[in-house]
C-alpha cells in the first residue's frame, strides 16, 4: 500500500509538472502570436527602413567625393579607399573641418542665397538675457556638434543631402551693447533671407530674437503668419527690466498688423518661472495657452493638432519658435533658464515633427548657451529639433510650401 500510494503521488508529480509546461508552451505561443516576426519584413518599421534605403539617390553624396578629391587632393598611395582625399573637404572624417551646420556649403555671398532651399543663420546675441548668459555662443555650440551628424535619417528613410539644398550664411552681426540696434539687424538678415525665396533657419542667441525674426518675415509680406512657440515661459510681457529681454518677444510680435494673438499658439508654459506680469497679456490677447498638464491629459498627437487648428486659422504660413528650456531640465543643462518638470526628448521631437509636417515659413531654436553645457547634449538637442523639423518637411512634401508666402521685396531697416 505504501509502495503503491508513493507511485500515484509521483504519478501526479509528473503529471502536473506536464500539464504545467504545456500551458506554458501554450501561453507562450499564444504570446508571440501577438508580436510581430523581426525577420518578416512586412511586420516591422525598422526592416521596412533598410529596405527604403536603397530607394534614396546617392548624386550629391557622390559629388561631394569627387568635388573632395579635385579640392583636396587625392589620397596617399597607401590608402586603400580612394575615395579619401588628402585634405578634408566634406563629411568625414565628423572629427575634421570647418563647421558649418551638417557640414552644408558655406555661402560667403548672401545675395546668392536664393540657390537653395533653406539657409542656417546664426543670431549669436545674448543682450536679452536676464539671469545666466551665454546664449550667444549657441551657433557656434550647435555648428561644432552637427559634425557629428549624417544627412541621413534611418527611421524616417531621408537624406537631406540628396532631396533638398541646404547653405549656412553664417551669423547675423550682432551689437552686443544695444538690443534694439541687433534687433533691426536681425530682422534685416532674416528679411533678406526670407524674400530670396529661401527657408530661413535662426540658430540664438536668447529668445528676445524671437521678436525681430517675426518682424523680419512679417516685412516680406502681405499674408498673415501664425507662431507655434514652445516653452516654460509665456515671453509675452511688454518690458522687462524697462527693455525688450528675452521675457518679451511675443508681445512685441502679436502687435504686427499681419501676426494676430488669436495665432499665436505657446506649448510647454509652467512651473515657478512665468511672470505674473505676463498673464493679463495672454488673457487680453486671447492667445492659445497649453501646459505641461494639458500634454499629460491629451497627448503629444492632439496637442499639435490643436496647436496647427488655431495657428493655420485665418493665416497662410506657420512659423515655429522653440527654446529648449521647454525640454526638462536634466537633459538640457546649457540653458539660460533651465526649469524642471518639461517635455521628455522624444516627446519633443515628435510634437516638432508632427507640427513641421504641415510646412513651416521659418523657425528658430534659441536659449542654448553652452558654457553651461556638459558634453554638447544641449547643443545635440537643439540640433536635433532643427533637423527633425527639415526632415519632417522633406518625407511630407513641404519643405517648398512657403515659398508664395513671401510676395513683397525686402527693404533695410
Amino acid at each position: 500500500m505504501i509502495r503503491q500510494a508513493a507511485s500515484q503521488r509521483a504519478l501526479g508529480r509528473v503529471f502536473r509538472r506536464s500539464a504545467t509546461k504545456a500551458a506554458a508552451t501554450a501561453h507562450a505561443q499564444q504570446t508571440r502570436s501577438h508580436h510581430p516576426d523581426p525577420f518578416n519584413p512586412k511586420t516591422t518599421k525598422g526592416w521596412a527602413a533598410a529596405k527604403k534605403e536603397a530607394t534614396i539617390p546617392t548624386t550629391k553624396a557622390d559629388e561631394e567625393i569627387q568635388h573632395g578629391l579635385e579640392f583636396g587632393l587625392p589620397g596617399a598611395s597607401s590608402i586603400n579607399d580612394k575615395t579619401i582625399p588628402t585634405f578634408s573637404r566634406g563629411e568625414l572624417p565628423h572629427f575634421a573641418g570647418i563647421n558649418t551646420f551638417l557640414k552644408a556649403p558655406y555661402v560667403e555671398d548672401v545675395r546668392e542665397v536664393g540657390q537653395y532651399d533653406a539657409a542656417v543663420l546664426g543670431v549669436p546675441f545674448d543682450g536679452g538675457c536676464t539671469y545666466r548668459s551665454g546664449t550667444r555662443f549657441g551657433p557656434q555650440g550647435i555648428r561644432r556638434i552637427s559634425a557629428l551628424y549624417t544627412p541621413y535619417n534611418y527611421e524616417k528613410g531621408i537624406d537631406l543631402r540628396e532631396q533638398m539644398t541646404l547653405c549656412d550664411i553664417g551669423d547675423v552681426f550682432t551689437i552686443p551693447a544695444n538690443i534694439e540696434k541687433s534687433f533691426d539687424q536681425i530682422s534685416n538678415a532674416v528679411a533678406h533671407v526670407a524674400s530670396s525665396g529661401t527657408l530661413p533657419i535662426i540658430l540664438g542667441g536668447d529668445h528676445s530674437i524671437g521678436f525681430p525674426t517675426v518682424r523680419g518675415l512679417a516685412s516680406v509680406t502681405s499674408k498673415n503668419i501664425g507662431i507655434i512657440h514652445v516653452d516654460r515661459h509665456a515671453d509675452i510681457q511688454e518690458f522687462d527690466l524697462d527693455e525688450r529681454m528675452h521675457t518679451t518677444p511675443y508681445f512685441h510680435a502679436t502687435n504686427i498688423p499681419n501676426v494676430k494673438p488669436k495665432n499665436l499658439v505657446q506649448i510647454g508654459i509652467g512651473g515657478w518661472q512665468v511672470p505674473r506680469p505676463a498673464v493679463p497679456n495672454m488673457i487680453e490677447r486671447e492667445t492659445n495657452i497649453f501646459t505641461m498638464e494639458d500634454i499629460e491629459q491629451h497627448g503629444i498627437e492632439k496637442i499639435a493638432e490643436m496647436a496647427l487648428e488655431r495657428a493655420w486659422d485665418g493665416t497662410d504660413a506657420v512659423y515655429m519658435s522653440y527654446d529648449i528650456d521647454s525640454i526638462e531640465a536634466a537633459f538640457v543643462p546649457g540653458t539660460g533658464w533651465p526649469e524642471p518638470g518639461g517635455l521628455l526628448p522624444r516627446e519633443a521631437l515628435k510634437l516638432v515633427g508632427l507640427v513641421a509636417a504641415e510646412g513651416l515659413c521659418g523657425m528658430e531654436v534659441v536659449e542654448v548657451s553652452p558654457p553651461y553645457d556638459h558634453a554638447d547634449i544641449t547643443s545635440l538637442m537643439a540640433l536635433r529639433i532643427v533637423v527633425d523639423a527639415l526632415g519632417s518637411m522633406v518625407s511630407h512634401g513641404t519643405i517648398h510650401n512657403f515659398k508664395d508666402v513671401y510676395d513683397k521685396p525686402f527693404v533695410p531697416i
